[in-house]
């Protein structure tokens, strides 16, 4: 997620990566062309040309509502667990006790432990499994726009940070007896949940909860459940292709044929009209271009990029109020921006 108010120049530049080259060299060419041929059957009409722009802005319109759906809602999402997470670790220290059983506080502290601290390994295990690639998303289209989105990771995305962070807590707040299995598992979050609903019926077998606390902690794990399902939701169902790629298709059209036009509207300010058209056409194209850009980097907010959700952000956040919870002091550092990007 960018937090800087604005992009500068510089960020805008990086962000149309070489479009701008091709976008100068393929007007320029056109422009010549008409200039010193004199073929009138390469100028093209405003009229339609226009037309094709005002249909290619509302399809892109559009697609780009679609795709920002799409970033808010996993937003929302996220908002969700980070409520019901602060709510599993205040139930669970008010719950878990021993008002109906004679257990000595070691033992409910290392109860109330295990469940926090198993939980805390969901979110890390979460956003490790929603940041797997799809074969949608960039990083698999072929290997020149691979290496260009390792490189936009590396100074943009996820790549600012270590990537053994899920390892790393998953060793620390899993029981050496639940590791090796848990995270074997095909859907590891899942998994970890299960766990913690095994547990709680422990707990309820021990006398350490009764039936009502049971309940409303096994509907909070549930609410994970879901939440865990409606991000899986977003990541492995693209925006449909054929909203997704026509836009390209037509965006595309639409810049091959706008110089013809450009220039012939241009020609008619005198001798040297003609060549004003080039920085108009690179400036209209450009427009269309970035429009088509920012929805493209939208519509997957678990790729690892720049436009991401937070979500390492959003787990320490979490990991500091369970611990606080808990009453430790030794807490993590929280998840600093870094080039402008909070992960």
């Amino acid at each position: 997620m960018y937090i800087k108010k604005n992009f500068g120049i510089k960020s805008i530049l990086v962000f149309s990566g070489g479009h701008l080259i091709w976008l100068t060299l393929w007007v320029t060419l056109v422009v010549s062309v008409v200039k010193f041929t004199g073929w009138e059957w390469l100028s093209i009409p405003w009229l339609p040309l226009s037309l094709i722009g005002t249909a290619v802005a509302f399809y892109v319109g559009f697609k780009n509502n679609s795709a920002y759906d799409r970033l808010w809602e996993a937003r929302k999402i996220w908002g969700a667990i980070v409520n019901s997470s602060r709510s599993w670790g205040s139930n669970i220290r008010g719950y878990v006790s021993n008002q109906f059983t004679n257990s000595d506080d070691a033992t409910l502290k290392a109860v109330q432990e295990r469940l926090i601290y198993r939980h805390i390994a969901w979110l890390y295990t979460l956003r490790s499994q929603l940041l797997v690639s799809t074969p949608w998303e960039h990083i698999r289209q072929g290997k020149i726009m691979e290496k260009h989105i390792k490189g936009q990771i590396k100074k943009f995305g996820v790549g600012l940070y270590s990537d053994a962070i899920t390892e790393k807590e998953l060793r620390e707040l899993l029981p050496e007896n639940e590791l090796e299995r848990l995270i074997n598992s095909k859907n590891t979050a899942t998994q970890i949940i299960d766990q913690q609903s095994q547990d709680l019926k422990e707990a309820r077998s021990n006398n350490l909860i009764d039936d009502f606390r049971h309940m409303e902690l096994q509907k909070i794990l549930n609410d994970f459940y879901t939440f865990q399902g409606q991000c899986e939701r977003i990541k492995k169902f693209p925006l449909p292709r054929q909203y997704g790629s026509m836009s390209f298709v037509f965006i595309a059209i639409f810049i091959f044929l706008l110089p013809f036009g450009m220039a012939s509207e241009f020609n008619s300010f005198g001798e040297y009209g003609i060549w004003l058209s080039i920085p108009f056409t690179i400036l209209v194209a450009w427009v269309f271009l970035m429009m088509e850009l920012v929805g493209d980097y939208s519509e997957n907010p678990f790729e690892g990029l720049g436009n991401d959700i937070p979500m390492l952000s959003l787990c320490r956040t979490i990991e500091i109020d369970l611990r606080e919870m808990l009453g430790e002091t030794n807490l993590p550092l929280t998840i600093e921006a870094k080039n402008g990007v909070l992960m």
